[in-house]
């Protein structure tokens, strides 16, 4: 009997694993091969998006944009606009950065002398997942961006990390999603074209083949120890009721 119980729970224990054991915990997998992008040159400008946050600054008209404006940001409505004093609704979805702020400084220069401003983007940011220290947001403050800069926002890479198969989800100039991999560890396929990120890109950074192996190992021995803490009070009481 004791026997039979032993044999069945090893058997239900073993077919649960094994099934568990076989998930793939890699994201972003696809049957398409994922190509490095070639060199080429770089050319993108951000374009703003609803609910997008803004800050404006009027150079010689401090009192027009506050500094609670200039830093925090005027939110960009549902419909693409923003309000602003004087000039009350313009629409700048759409709009790059700088068009944006000709847009404005024409507007303004209806009513004032020389209105040059200057308009940002508060809330670009990229993503950073998978094998990194931290991962999280990355902050894009700047034009240009690489994934250098959103690994070392990540605190480096981990032991784990797959250097040479980094994926980078992103978005074309038709806003249809996109996969592409970089190869840190090949000095030849670098290019700014490859390596730059965009805002709303993810940053993906595969764990190894030898990770993937240890946590399944991890988990196939486990089961044995499972077995014996199960096993073990059958086995004492067999023990006794033989002596």
């Amino acid at each position: 009997m004791f026997k039979r119980i032993s044999v069945s729970l090893i058997i239900v224990l073993i077919a649960l694993v094994s099934n568990g054991c076989g998930r793939d915990r890699t994201l972003l997998q696809t049957s398409q091969e994922v190509v490095i992008k070639p060199k080429g040159k770089v050319h993108y400008d951000y374009r703003i998006k609803p609910n997008d946050r803004v800050g404006i600054m009027v150079y010689k008209y401090p009192d027009l944009t506050p500094t609670s404006m200039s830093e925090k940001g005027i939110l960009v409505d549902s419909n693409g606009y923003i309000s602003l004093p004087l000039i009350h609704r313009v629409h700048i979805a759409g709009c790059t950065q700088t068009e944006a702020a000709r847009k404005l400084e024409n507007m303004y220069a209806k009513y004032l002398k020389d209105p040059a401003l200057n308009l940002e983007v508060l809330n670009k940011r990229a993503y950073i997942l998978g094998e990194v220290k931290k991962p999280g947001l990355v902050p894009i403050d700047r034009e240009r961006t690489t994934i250098f800069e959103a690994i070392a926002v990540g605190e480096g890479l981990t032991d784990d990390a797959q250097r040479d198969h980094i994926l980078v989800l992103t978005h074309d100039s038709s806003g249809n999603l996109e996969l592409r991999r970089v190869d840190l560890s090949n000095y030849t396929t670098l290019a700014a074209s490859n390596l730059i990120i965009k805002p709303d890109d993810v940053i993906y950074i595969p764990p190894s083949g030898w990770k993937e192996f240890r946590i399944n190992s991890e988990n196939f021995t486990s089961v044995f120890k499972t077995i014996a803490g199960i096993a073990s009070p059958f086995v004492t009481l067999k023990y006794l009721f033989d002596n």
